[in-house]
Parts: C-alpha cells; structure tokens; sequence
C-alpha cells in the first residue's frame, strides 16, 4: 500500500505549519533589527527552509561576515539535510520520479521527514506535496509579519516564540517512540550524546552541525545493530499475504 492522498499530506502538514509561523516569525523580527528590509527578509524564508541555518546566517550578515564564511556555516548546520533525504528516499513509491527528489529535498525539513517517515506505508509525491505547502506558506507567511512587526513586540514574547519548533518536534516524535522501542532507543541515544557534547568539555568545541551529524549517524547506526529489520521475514510475510488474498 502506498499513502499518496493530497489532503492527508495537507492535514499532516497543519500543525508543522502552525509550529513554523511561530518561530519564522521570530526570524523576521530578528531580520527587521538587523535592519534588511520586508522583501529581503521574505526571499531568505522562500529561498530557504532552515530555521537553524537562517538565523545564523542574520547573524552573519549582521557581523559583515564573508560569503566564504557563510557558506561553510550553512554547509556545516544544513549537512544533516543530506542524511536526512538520503533516508527519506527509502520510504518513496515508485510515482516518485526522479525529477520530483529535487522539489521533495527542497522541503525535506526536520519535522516534514519525521511525519513522512513515520508512516506505516510508502508514500508517493502527492501526499509529499500535500505534506510541504502549508509548512512552506506557514514559514513565509510567519516571516513576512515578524518583519513587518519589527521590534514593536516585546522581548519576552520573541523570546517565547523561539521554543515552539522544539515543542513541535516532541509532539512529532514522541507517539512514534511511545509504539515502537526501537525508535525511543535511537532518540534516547541521540539525546545522550547531544548531552555528552554540550557538557564535556573536551566535546564542546565541535560545531553545532557537525554535532547534529554526529548524533544522527551514531544513533542510526546504533539502533540499526540493536534493532535489525528482517528483511527476509518481511518478504515472506508479503508472500504469505499476496498467496491468501489469491
């Protein structure tokens, strides 16, 4: 079976688009101090959809940094984008055209690859495109207010905003890690070793990208030992299935 239906995409879609109006609009207050106009600010949230890599990269062009320096920050705290549709692409239908992975991996953010992953069948390139276009109108439109709203909003406020993409993500992961162990295990590894970064000394000089990878492959490779999939088992099942249904 395959999950391709539009508007399951788009009702899977609503709240990762109502998390990321929060937090783009913290990102357009953020570009509005730093003085780049409305438009500039809309064009980095439609051009881009990284709110970790966006809100450094503010931070640069706030500093005068050079474009060198911007693009290896940016390649260091989007690599995990990589990984992340490298995996994905192990959950498409054969619908999925190549020339569909270009678009797919432009939207391929944290929570649209846990949601899509997190489904029990594969999916096709309707239900991602159902999947992407609220986030993706969410983020721009959350970006165009903040930058228009400046700094009228007090700093408590914007201060509050910036936490909601991680309460986002808890609300994603955690009732797939309550059904499946192996899934609690891996985040229960990642969230070590993110931990293990932060607080030993000797970890805590390694960039905040190159931590993400880190974790993620480690943990991936971790549960992929501990919980093996049977692969043969699987497809045994499937025959066993296709012959009774015959």
């Amino acid at each position: 079976m395959v999950q391709n239906s539009f508007s399951k995409g788009v009702k899977d879609g609503i709240p990762i688009a109502l998390g990321y109006l929060s937090v783009s609009f913290t990102f357009g207050i953020t570009a509005a101090l730093q003085g780049l106009p409305v438009w500039f600010a809309l064009a980095i949230s439609m051009t881009n959809l990284t709110s970790a890599g966006q809100f450094a990269g503010i931070g640069l062009i706030g500093s005068g940094a050079t474009f060198l320096e911007m693009a290896l920050t940016q390649l260091t705290i989007n690599m995990r984008y990589a990984l992340m549709s490298l995996s994905l692409t192990q959950k498409f239908s054969n619908g999925v055209k190549f020339i569909d992975r270009f678009w797919i991996a432009f939207v391929n953010t944290d929570e649209i690859f846990a949601m899509a992953s997190g489904q029990k069948s594969q999916v096709g390139k309707k239900y991602m495109l159902g999947l992407a276009s609220l986030p993706y109108i969410g983020w721009a439109l959350g970006t165009l207010l903040g930058a228009a709203a400046g700094n009228i909003l007090p700093e408590i406020v914007r201060n509050a905003m910036g936490i909601a993409i991680y309460g986002m993500f808890l609300a994603i992961i955690l009732p797939v890690a309550k059904e499946k162990r192996s899934v609690a295990a891996v985040v229960a590894i990642a969230v070590a070793m993110s931990c293990a970064f932060y607080w030993i000394p000797a970890l805590a000089s390694v960039s905040s990208g190159f931590v993400i990878i880190i974790c993620a492959v480690v943990a991936a490779g971790l549960g992929a030992l501990i919980f093996p999939v049977e692969e043969r088992a699987k497809e045994e099942q499937q025959e066993e299935e296709v012959g009774s249904d015959a």
